[in-house]
């Protein structure tokens, strides 16, 4: 059982949490949700220890693991498969040491140990969860430096996965997945034998995946039984609720006191008037649910182009002289919206890459309008990112023109297509 009891925690003076409180039993599958910025990744090291808390106190079962996945995965020369093996740190631990043991008890262990962890069925369940993250058994054998960042993420995943944590903490897992492996995470986390709790803006996952919403607003923690459509629609009658006993409220307290204001000074209303200020002191405010900030973007109408602003004709692209897709045909108009579907490494991005400029033909014939202007989003967007860069520095580099005092107020950029 995981108890967060009474917490409070602050950021630079800033509290994320004031006296909040929240019990989740084994076993249970909780989605975490709650506003950008409210403290949802802060909770999450608060749990596994990484930060300390102002008050309150985290409990957790004796010798509980905890497991999350990293911000950022190494690219090394183990292989993919071997990299998520290693990820069962005491498997692999016993495995070393029963190679050099010579004391026949302690093999003995070592072996009745390994039995109880089912060590010896490991590469099978490794290699399915990472069949479902959509590697290959060939993707599998290659070494994790030969992928990009997004692609080591989900080898950082599986391992996590494949370990099986008591504690399970996922942070936005399916941002790095396609449709196919974030349905097959659905599915595996509905099986997990141990608690999970999972942040996610993915609806699907939150109504399929989790039986409790752990809701986190205004630095208080509340739990709702349901996924995320029974929360939402819970939370919209709680709010509608409160909103009219604070009417009501209102009206009470304006009715009183206007009796108490008509009447305060006359004496043969002085007792009565005594008595409406009793009330109205003792009344318990009831405060209105405030509503949701929205920040506003505006989007810029883009300037009426010829069609088609896009044709492709037999064209051939691919990485030095691996050919990934043959003699495509395409033409794109400006007021076409398409989803572009397909299995893993089926050449999707690699299409995306050609279209956005990124990529050169092989062959064929590739036409773009004059004054197209093209916005690309790159699935793992951190492969098109200066590191070293901040938001801001980041924003100049791609606007030179613009500014600095207006970067606070952006009006996006328009692109013909994106």
């Amino acid at each position: 059982m995981l108890r967060i009891d009474d917490i409070s925690y602050s950021i630079a003076g800033r509290p994320l949490f004031e006296q909040a409180s929240a019990t989740i039993p084994d076993g249970h599958k909780v989605g975490l949700v709650g506003p950008n910025g409210a403290g949802k990744t802060t909770l999450f090291k608060l749990i596994r220890g990484e930060l300390g808390l102002d008050g309150g106190t985290i409990d957790l079962p004796p010798r509980a693991r905890i497991g999350g996945v990293a911000q950022e995965a190494p690219g090394t020369a183990l292989s993919v498969l071997d990299t998520v093996l290693a990820a069962d740190e005491e498997r692999a631990a016993l495995l070393a040491e029963s190679a050099h043991a010579t004391d026949a008890h302690r093999i003995a262990d070592i072996q009745t140990r390994l039995a109880d962890i089912d060590a010896w069925s490991a590469e099978a369940r490794a290699a399915t969860i990472l069949r479902g993250l959509g590697f290959s058994t060939e993707d599998q054998a290659r070494p994790t430096s030969d992928y990009s960042g997004g692609w080591r993420m989900r080898v950082a995943l599986a391992g996590v996965l494949f370990s099986q944590p008591d504690l399970l903490l996922l942070d936005e897992p399916t941002n790095y997945l396609d449709l196919e492996g974030a349905l097959w995470l659905e599915s595996y986390l509905q099986r997990y034998p141990h608690t999970v709790i999972v942040i996610s803006h993915d609806r699907d996952l939150l109504n399929r995946a989790v039986g409790h919403i752990l809701h986190l607003e205004n630095r208080k923690l509340v739990l709702y039984s349901g996924g995320y459509d029974t929360f939402a629609r819970t939370r919209a009658e709680k709010r509608a609720l409160q909103a009219a006993e604070a009417k009501k409220q209102e009206a009470r307290r304006a009715h009183l006191q206007s009796f108490v204001d008509r009447f305060r000074a006359k004496a043969s209303k002085a007792v009565q008037a005594q008595a409406r200020i009793k009330m109205l002191a003792r009344m318990e405010p009831i405060t209105a649910p405030e509503e949701a900030k929205f920040h506003r973007f505006t989007f810029p109408q883009p300037d009426q182009l010829s069609p088609p602003i896009v044709s492709l004709d037999g064209v051939s692209v691919g990485y030095g002289d691996r050919v990934v897709l043959h003699r495509l045909n395409l033409r794109i108009d400006q007021d076409d919206r398409i989803a572009l579907l397909g299995r893993n490494g089926q050449g999707k991005s690699t299409l995306s890459k050609l279209l956005a400029n990124r990529l050169e033909p092989m062959e064929g014939r590739i036409a773009r309008s004059g004054k197209l202007r093209i916005g690309y989003f790159a699935q793992h967007q951190v492969d098109e990112l200066e590191l070293d860069e901040t938001p801001l520095a980041h924003v100049r580099r791609l606007r030179p023109d613009e500014a600095p005092v207006s970067y606070t107020h952006l009006t996006l950029p328009t692109s013909d297509l994106v």
